[in-house]
């Protein structure tokens, strides 16, 4: 099985989930593009790199159902596979 390596942005994307991050604090750390953002976001989460959680009130909860064209409702953190992958770059 060949390894899928992540691209610049996917990597720059990563770097800032160590810790849970909302939607429009990674666009704007990120400077990245809403598309692009987006199409990172979806990358990240389908090869297990980052998950998303809901936010509720104050807390936030890990969920396995997020809506790709309302990411901005949600709230990302890189996986230990998804660090793994900043540390091998």
């Amino acid at each position: 099985m060949s390894k899928r390596k992540i691209s610049q942005t996917e990597k720059r994307v990563l770097e800032k989930l160590i810790f849970p991050e909302k939607y429009q604090d990674i666009l704007e750390e990120t400077g990245l593009l809403h598309g692009e953002l987006r199409d990172d976001l979806i990358n990240l989460l389908s090869f297990g790199f980052i998950e998303a959680y809901e936010r509720s009130g104050n807390k936030i909860s890990l969920t396995s159902f997020y809506d790709t064209d309302n990411l901005q409702d949600f709230t990302f953190q890189a996986t230990s596979k998804g660090l793994g992958e900043i540390k091998s770059h």
